[in-house]
């Protein structure tokens, strides 16, 4: 079992930034990878951004490209998102994902199925 505990959200106006943290416990020496998504009101949930936990590969989506960045504390267990330049288009709720087994297809880290363990989410809300 995997636990993820996400902090670091709030109200930030327009332009401004904002830093996620994604804090994983249990069984995190079989990490495979970790990713965040968000979900806002009346939409599908996302997929945002991920990294491989070996090789410190990254993932963006397009509509985060050059604004959000992320990176990993193998020691601590955690994974960071950095947001930059935010937008009304940003505000959702923002889930920490983790994948424990290895993944033979180079997809996996968009595909929410693909993921084994979930965070509660934390409200990211920008304000125009």
């Amino acid at each position: 079992q995997v636990q993820l505990v996400e902090s670091g959200g709030g109200l930030v106006q327009a332009g401004g930034s904002l830093r996620l943290s994604c804090a994983a416990s249990g069984r995190t020496f079989s990490m495979y990878g970790m990713g965040w998504f968000r979900q806002a009101p009346g939409k599908e949930r996302e997929f945002v951004s991920a990294i491989s936990w070996n090789y410190g590969s990254k993932y963006y989506a397009d509509s985060v490209k050059g604004r959000f960045y992320i990176s990993r504390d193998n020691a601590k267990n955690t994974v960071l998102l950095q947001m930059n330049s935010l937008t009304s288009e940003d505000t959702a709720v923002y889930y920490c994902a983790a994948r424990i087994t290895p993944a033979r297809d180079s997809s996996w880290y968009w595909r929410l199925s693909m993921y084994d363990y979930w965070g509660q989410g934390t409200q990211v809300t920008v304000s125009s």
